[in-house]
């Protein structure tokens, strides 16, 4: 996967995988793969540590504004990235890496995941990742819509949380 200048594609990845936690390290490969990321090496040994980084990830998404998200969001930048490299691996065209080109899928899944959100929130807003407002619900989200204004992880929770409201008033 290629993190574009938006951070998109990496942050959908780690809001699925936190909404549907993976079963097993086949799952979670199926699903990487769902999003169009590469996978060099994967070990059985991987799978707890990939889902400890979507649960430090949270973190992130919780945070109560946007200095504290931007402070947990640079702690695990630090714990995970390294310095840049450009890279042709596999013949799939020039890019950057911010990884070791031997790491482990948690580590790949680390940097795209916390870089990509990094870059994400830096050029969309720090606000453009949340919980879903419904009042029955706590998916995570990436708003990645135009205008910013993103409440709910779907518009069925939004039509839901719309009907409660009329029935309420």
């Amino acid at each position: 996967m290629h993190i574009n200048p938006y951070g998109s594609a990496p942050v959908l990845l780690a809001a699925d995988l936190a909404n549907d936690p993976p079963a097993g390290l086949e799952e979670l490969l199926r699903r990487c793969a769902d999003h169009d990321m590469v996978v060099e090496r994967a070990a059985p040994s991987d799978f707890p540590a990939c889902r400890a980084l979507v649960d430090a990830w949270l973190t992130v998404v919780d945070a109560t504004g946007p200095a504290e998200r931007a402070e947990r969001l640079n702690s695990l930048l630090a714990q995970h990235v390294s310095y840049p490299r450009v890279t042709d691996h596999a013949g799939s065209g020039w890019h950057v890496h911010y990884r070791d080109s031997d790491s482990s899928l948690q580590a790949q899944l680390a940097v795209l995941i916390l870089v990509g959100t990094a870059l994400h929130l830096t050029t969309q807003g720090m606000s453009r990742l949340a919980r879903c407002s419904s009042s029955d619900c706590s998916r995570v989200f990436a708003d990645v819509s135009r205008n910013g204004t993103q409440r709910y992880c779907s518009p069925r929770c939004g039509s839901r949380e719309a009907v409660r409201r009329h029935r309420a008033g």
